[in-house]
């Protein structure tokens, strides 16, 4: 295995794994599509980035960070829906992204192009991939309890500014990591699609986000491995973007995942019905 590929899968795995594991909370707080939103925001930091010669990454980052605290304040002093100040500054960095952006580098920002990885890259996916799972654990339950009521979880002594505060950092920082996997038009996949496929499975809130960030990570590496693969199955394809394979084989789990709950909701259903059944008999009279 050359050492671009195994970086990029080492990078993939990490970064496949915590994106799951936010996106469990993403589903449940119903923001499935704001990851796929605020990966536009970071296109003029990456921009900037490639104009002036510095880590494109960082430059998404600080876009990132200055979205996350502009929605975090606009949404608290204005009581305007999230995902509607997340709309309006989406619209705008997308149109100054697109004016300054190079067009030769257009379409890796698009789509990705984690096979190029360097070791400096995949230290910091790691380290970054680590700090939000993290983060992530120790604020989980305070998410979900503010996600049933607000008034509660003040009563609880949870701050719940801090903890929506940290959870959308959280989210920017899943973002600006799988902008580099999959681009910035297949992020969103990345997070919601181990997410809704743990939701078919899971029975419980601790396994949900352990199995949402475990599909995270296979379908991650899965599509990384493909992608290196192909080429050698059948050399015509030329180099395979990993980035939609990723998204093909998080789709595949996730299907595999619907077929799992149908055939078990079938399976209880004539289960139930059986049991209805016999409950139904009329017994038999004994001597």
């Amino acid at each position: 295995m050359s050492e671009p590929v195994l970086y990029s899968l080492i990078a993939g795995l990490f970064v496949g794994l915590a994106a799951g594991y936010v996106g469990s909370l993403m589903i449940l707080k119903r923001m499935a599509l704001v990851g796929d939103v605020l990966s536009h925001v970071a296109l003029p930091g990456i921009a900037l980035g490639l104009l002036f010669g510095f880590n494109p990454f960082l430059g998404a980052f600080v876009f990132l960070f200055a979205a996350v605290v502009a929605t975090w304040f606009l949404e608290r002093s204005t009581r305007l829906p999230l995902d509607a100040v997340i709309g309006v500054l989406f619209v705008f960095a997308l149109a100054v992204g697109i004016l300054i952006m190079p067009t030769a580098d257009l379409l890796d920002a698009l789509f990705g192009d984690i096979s190029s990885v360097a070791l400096f890259d995949t230290v910091i996916a790691v380290a970054i991939s680590l700090c939000i799972l993290v983060v992530g654990r120790r604020i989980y339950r305070q998410v979900i309890l503010s996600l049933i009521s607000e008034d509660l979880a003040i009563a609880k002594k949870v701050k719940v500014g801090q903890v929506d505060f940290l959870y959308l950092l959280l989210v920017a920082l899943v973002v600006a990591t799988g902008i580099k996997v999959v681009g910035m038009l297949l992020v969103g996949a990345v997070v919601i699609l181990p997410a809704v496929s743990a939701k078919n499975v899971s029975r419980s809130l601790a396994g949900y986000a352990f199995m949402s960030a475990l599909l995270g990570m296979i379908t991650a590496a899965g599509g990384i491995a493909l992608a290196a693969v192909l080429p050698y199955l059948d050399p015509s394809l030329g180099s395979v973007p990993p980035g939609p394979l990723v998204v093909v084989a998080g789709t595949a789990v996730f299907l595999g995942t619907v077929a799992v709950k149908v055939r078990s909701a079938s399976f209880r259903s004539r289960r139930d019905a059986s049991a209805d059944a016999t409950e139904a008999e009329p017994r038999r009279p004994t001597a």
